[in-house]
């Protein structure tokens, strides 16, 4: 289904949300994307987490009051039913209960240690040329499924690396290839924590227009995510433990590059249609916060 053709289901869907009464009789049959994308929300909605959340057997996340995890199966569930391809490595999604225009897609990667050296000296200019060479190749796949092709216009924010957290983090802006420069364009700001097995990833997936507002959020989640003892990058063991076979820059530029399109659909819903997100009340977002907002208690 194209971003267009997806975008037109969920606004019938999510309409019918702020309908008065006596509109249902002449509402049309909801299609199947339409009913699977509600079922999506309704399991989402009733195995949200608050508070401390456990991410694998490897690290916790202090969410703060107003966020809301929704864990794996539910997340992979949600992921696909918006045309996303999800890899093993999705451990949930986090959402706003409180209002945004935003989600954060959080992941885990048993990549063994990184050394992370090749951060004194890597080149943000190299490091972009990689990430537009993966999109290129991407972009084959997004052909064969129908969906428009992506390119990336440039940094948002250049990689930097907390050698002392062992925390990273970099942002692109992408659009549609061809499209002019709009205040929806999609952003990816991605954020990484390193452990003694892998690591964890947080991408925030919005729009360009609200990225500025929502980067202290994103370095907030990272900040409240702590490795387990034994699982941090400080007690890599180097006698024993797995190293990974590329370093720090291959999280920029090459490994993430592959999968940078693994988000391309939902990335160019927000690029097009972020301004309706807050139109009249019909949004993805408004659907999402109002069905997480109910637990099992409720």
């Amino acid at each position: 289904m194209s971003p267009v053709s997806f975008f037109n289901a969920i606004t019938i869907l999510f309409a019918s949300l702020f309908l008065p009464a006596h509109a249902f009789a002449e509402a049309p049959a909801p299609t199947a994307q339409e009913n699977a994308l509600n079922a999506a929300y309704e399991a989402a909605g009733n195995a949200l987490q608050k508070g401390d959340i456990s991410l694998r057997d490897q690290a916790t996340l202090s969410l703060p009051e107003g966020f809301g995890f929704v864990p794996e199966k539910e997340a992979r569930q949600l992921l696909t039913t918006m045309g996303n391809t999800v890899g093993k490595e999705l451990v949930g999604m986090i959402f706003p209960l409180d209002g945004g225009n935003w989600f954060i897609v959080t992941s885990y990667e048993k990549s063994g240690f990184i050394k992370d050296d090749d951060a004194r000296d890597w080149d943000a200019a190299e490091l972009l040329k990689s990430l537009r060479a993966g999109t290129d190749e991407s972009n084959k796949e997004r052909q064969k499924r129908g969906i428009p092709e992506m390119e990336i216009i440039g940094w948002v924010e250049k990689p930097s690396y907390d050698a002392v957290q062992n925390r990273l983090v970099w942002s692109l802006e992408s659009r549609d290839k061809g499209e002019p420069d709009s205040p929806h364009n999609g952003i990816n700001y991605n954020t990484y924590a390193l452990g003694r097995e892998g690591y964890i990833s947080m991408n925030l997936v919005t729009a360009k227009e609200f990225i500025e507002e929502e980067k202290p959020l994103a370095r907030d989640l990272l900040a409240r995510l702590h490795f387990h003892e034994g699982k941090r990058y400080a007690d890599f063991n180097p006698a024993t433990d797995h190293v990974a076979e590329y370093g720090l820059a291959a999280l920029v530029g090459g490994v993430a590059a592959k999968k940078l399109g693994v988000l391309a659909i939902v990335a160019a819903f927000f690029a097009k249609f972020a301004k309706l997100f807050v139109v009249g009340g019909i949004a993805i977002l408004a659907g999402a916060r109002k069905f997480l907002s109910r637990n099992k208690a409720d």
